[in-house]
């Protein structure tokens, strides 16, 4: 039994001055992630502050032609907003192919952003685990790492990063906005999560005493030439062996302008720029994607169990940028791959 404090916060300032005065204290919105970390023994925070009544759950245009959605909005309220759907349907299809309806329900977008890593040693306490408690090991590397990374790994980790949701919008360079005893910043999705490196009990740069207050997507949106491919073990609810968006601006039968991001592979979102200049300015074939696939997975390293990910991750990639050339998006309904 953990034993802990809880709080309500009235408004962001109130939110950020109560998780900085306890270095224990975390928040609590949908509680998706969190409260199974407690159970498992994996968090022991001293107090949960609720954040679930803080103004953060509209989604409304911005004036740059973009759309900012606020911290608090459900996963499914953001995947089935007609903005959403219309102007970015890569991140609407990348929300459905995650968890299931309930979890979608309850699920906050900023809390998405915040997911852990589903990697079993880090769930499982009497294991070591960098992430967990940092210099007492890394377990997957020589234990079963089938699921694990193939990308940006480092010897103190080898987790990967569950969120589908922030795979799309690390393809459409979404900004997220937050809020600290400092002030409002804006930090671009890229450099919002980390690699592992000799510090993987960090996941990502929000300070502990920030909270995010909303996404902002920019007003390039990929409606009409894009996908989400994600590849799992089962089709109903499961985490990501790979998946992949894609967004192709598309001229005729050449790419002027392509953005590619991989799931499932890293310890944060994967996005190449080398990849993406192979695409840009060609024309839309085999050969094209088979090169920029082959880029992208340039530096890619399997484990005792998971080699068989760098060429799953290079056909997904190769499909994903068919299925978006074309005009055809994988269906998150119906997941027989197009």
């Amino acid at each position: 039994m953990i034993n802990f404090h809880y709080s309500r916060a009235s408004d962001v300032a109130d939110a950020v001055q109560q998780i900085r005065a306890d270095p224990a204290a975390k928040f609590i919105a949908g509680g998706t992630n969190l409260l199974d970390l407690m159970k498992e023994d994996v968090e022991r925070p001293s107090l949960l502050i609720d954040i679930t009544r803080l103004p953060l759950k509209t989604v409304g245009e911005t004036a740059g032609g973009g759309v900012r959605i606020g911290a608090l909005v459900p996963n499914s309220d953001f995947s089935y907003h007609p903005l959403i759907e219309q102007r970015y349907p890569v991140v609407s299809s990348a929300i459905r192919a995650g968890a299931s309806q309930q979890l979608r329900n309850m699920a906050s977008t900023g809390g998405n952003l915040l997911q852990r890593t589903r990697c079993a040693y880090f769930y499982d306490t009497v294991t070591p685990c960098n992430k967990r408690t940092p210099g007492s090991g890394c377990s997957a590397i020589n234990g079963i790492n089938r699921g694990h990374a193939i990308l940006g790994t480092s010897e103190a980790c080898i987790a990967t990063h569950p969120s589908d949701m922030c795979v799309a919008l690390l393809a459409l360079e979404a900004t997220v906005h937050v809020a600290g005893p400092k002030g409002e910043r804006a930090i671009a999705i890229a450099d919002f999560h980390r690699l592992p490196g000799d510090t993987p009990q960090r996941d990502t740069n929000l300070d502990r005493d920030e909270i995010i207050i909303a996404i902002e997507l920019p007003a390039q949106g990929f409606a009409k030439n894009y996908t989400y491919l994600k590849i799992r073990d089962r089709l109903s609810y499961a985490f990501a062996l790979v998946s992949v968006a894609v967004g192709l601006e598309m001229d005729g039968g050449t790419i002027r302008q392509a953005r590619l991001a991989l799931g499932g592979v890293a310890h944060k979102p994967w996005r190449d720029f080398a990849a993406e200049a192979a695409l840009n300015g060609q024309v839309a074939s085999p050969e094209t994607f088979r090169r920029a696939a082959d880029v992208l997975l340039r530096d890619a390293k399997g484990f005792a169990h998971n080699t068989f990910k760098i060429e799953l991750a290079r056909q997904a990639a190769m499909r994903a940028l068919t299925q978006a050339a074309n005009g055809t998006p994988q269906s998150q309904s119906n997941k027989k791959i197009a």
